[in-house]
């Protein structure tokens, strides 16, 4: 047993042991000053960004791009003030720009001839029927003049403040759709002027706004400086309403009111058409507009607005994931006490 430990011994590798590092006392002034010097020559020239940056993880810059893209794509509860603010900014910004498009007449009334001539020719011209059909009785189309005023706003104001309310998960994407759908309308408005049926000449339409003097429309009347009347194509009425129409089918749970919903865009196709403001293909337009819209927020969100949660908390988490991590971390704290 010696033995053996004494030879493990001597064929051991023998390895010095490291000279003690000499005290500040004994260390050379010589050592000391240039150490010093070095150290100021340090401070003064390297700047402070260089360290920073040094001290950074390599990657972080590229893991927290796809970690803050990741969250500005996921749905989050909408803020009452901002939404307000941007609604009306964003109103405020349409109106600027559709009405700043230039009025070109010549052309306009170039395009509205060639629509007309083309709905002949197919044998789907039916708007100049409609509008005498519904001009004479005068009730209702004045009732449709202000229908025609009114609700393309008062509804789709509604609408979003149903969904903020009631759907604060599904808003954003919701809310997306229905600008972008107003973003590519105004690029129609800007390329392809046209006229109104009712402004036609030779047509033989009836302006009902005029006939009976109400305020159906911001084109006609004491309101026609307002507006650009040269901005039919595509058909916002269409666009937005059938927005409108659809949310409520996709997201109501009353009958009635998914039903309502459906009538709803159907409804402002005749009453657009019977007040001589719209060709029925400035409605294929809006409509094109929308699935332009929804194209844009299923691109952005990875679904439809109403496959997303309903509710979500300030994170943008969905509350039945949030739920379910309290519930497992709660779990996670209570087994060591069991224990």
């Amino acid at each position: 047993m010696g033995e053996s430990t004494v030879k493990a011994e001597e064929g051991r590798t023998a390895t010095p042991y490291p000279e003690p590092s000499p005290t500040p006392d004994e260390t050379a002034p010589e050592a000391t000053e240039a150490v010093t010097d070095a150290r100021a020559d340090t401070d003064t020239t390297a700047p402070r960004e260089t360290t920073v940056r040094a001290d950074r993880t390599p990657g972080t810059a590229e893991s927290t791009g796809p970690r803050r893209m990741r969250r500005l794509r996921s749905p989050r509860r909408p803020r009452i003030w901002f939404e307000i603010l941007l609604i009306a900014v964003s109103y405020w910004t349409y109106s600027l720009i559709r009405n700043a498009v230039p009025e070109q007449r010549t052309q306009a009334m170039k395009n509205a001839d060639w629509i007309w001539h083309t709905e002949q020719t197919l044998g789907i011209a039916v708007e100049r029927s409609v509008n005498h059909a519904v001009d004479s009785v005068t009730w209702l189309i004045v009732a449709m003049n202000y229908y025609y005023a009114t609700l393309h706003f008062v509804v789709t104001i509604g609408v979003l403040v149903w969904l903020f309310r009631s759907h604060p998960g599904r808003y954003a994407a919701a809310r997306l759709t229905l600008f972008a759908t107003t973003a590519v309308a105004l690029i129609g408005y800007y390329l392809y002027p046209l006229a109104p049926p009712r402004l036609m000449t030779g047509g033989h339409f009836i302006d009902t706004v005029v006939r009976h003097e109400t305020w159906g429309s911001m084109a006609s009347g004491n309101l026609k400086n307002m507006s650009n009347p040269y901005a039919a194509m595509p058909s916002m009425h269409i666009g937005w309403s059938l927005w409108c129409g659809l949310t409520i089918f996709a997201l109501a749970s009353a009958p009635w009111a998914r039903i309502l919903g459906l009538l709803y865009p159907t409804a402002t196709l005749v009453v657009i058409v019977a007040t001589a403001n719209h060709f029925w293909l400035d409605a294929v337009g809006g409509m094109i507009c929308l699935a332009f819209g929804f194209t844009l927020s299923y691109l952005w969100y990875g679904v439809l607005p109403h496959r997303l949660p309903r509710r979500v908390a300030e994170d943008g988490r969905p509350r039945r994931v949030l739920v379910r991590r309290r519930t497992r971390r709660r779990a996670e704290e209570e087994r060591p006490a069991a224990r």
